[in-house]
């Protein structure tokens, strides 16, 4: 399986996923350029890709899904809220209906030799979810836009391989910031963003002997730092229950402005 986050932020955010016969990329909240230049790095183009799979309907999450739709109809995969909500989307330009997959949480579907599992996530979208997928050798999750971790998550994101678990703000330095009362009271709250200390915590639930690899995404540039996001988590799992140490597997942190390497589990 081959991971590639080609940006991760609230300015936007994409992720190609790749097995041998199946490409397809999560999110599409970047300039058609950048997925471009992203794709490239894996000797990929957009005519390789077998779908688009949409967390939520934020801007962030979906701003070239129009441009890249006209460039090449690629089916979009997407629980029934998250497209209504898109068709509202009057700056995505028009497209085909037709390019829309509805999916549901919770159930199982397949892109060539890649499966799929959304599950719901707290976050204010519509019907927003995440991802989980595998094929017979590695499995993997992007889980950001968490307000709250709960049992349900924890359950059915066991035993990864990788997995890119949001770790958006710090939360003094939101406290302190410039955002105005209600957006830090929405980032705060059950429907926001998981911050570096609730994402220490959780990520210490999910690991595992085989655990490959931890990407932090979707830092907050105003609100975070990469390095603040790391050694918080890190501290959480050192301090935790479990009977692993942050050490003991590889911690990356994902970018806003350029991409990861190419990982391959």
């Amino acid at each position: 399986m081959r991971f590639l986050n080609i940006a991760s932020g609230s300015s936007g955010n994409s992720t190609y996923v790749g097995a041998d016969n199946t490409h397809v990329l999560i999110d599409c909240g970047l300039s058609k350029k950048k997925i471009e230049e992203g794709l490239a790095t894996a000797q990929l183009s957009l005519d390789d890709i077998d779908g688009i799979l949409i967390t939520h309907e934020h801007a962030d999450h979906i701003s070239s899904l129009g441009v890249l739709e006209r460039k090449r109809e690629i089916p979009v995969y997407a629980t029934a809220g998250t497209i209504e909500e898109i068709k509202k989307c009057k700056s995505l330009g028009s497209f085909s209906d037709d390019v829309f997959v509805p999916i549901e949480s919770d159930k199982d579907f397949w892109i060539k030799d890649l499966q799929f599992r959304a599950l719901r996530t707290s976050h204010d979208g519509k019907e927003p979810v995440c991802y989980r997928f595998w094929n017979n050798l590695r499995s993997a999750a992007i889980v950001t836009d968490l307000g709250v971790y709960n049992d349900y998550l924890a359950t059915n994101l066991k035993d990864l391989d990788l997995l890119m678990l949001e770790s958006n703000h710090d939360k003094r330095m939101l406290e302190v910031g410039p955002y105005p009362y209600p957006l830090k009271r929405r980032i705060l709250g059950e429907f926001g963003h998981l911050s570096n200390e609730d994402s220490g915590r959780f990520l210490s639930q999910l690991l595992h002997d085989n655990m490959v690899k931890v990407i932090l995404g979707h830092i907050s540039r105003e609100n975070n730092t990469r390095d603040l996001a790391k050694w918080s988590v890190e501290e959480e799992i050192n301090e935790s229950e479990t009977p692993y140490k942050a050490g003991d597997f590889e911690i990356l942190t994902a970018r806003h402005d350029r991409m990861l390497d190419l990982i391959e589990v």
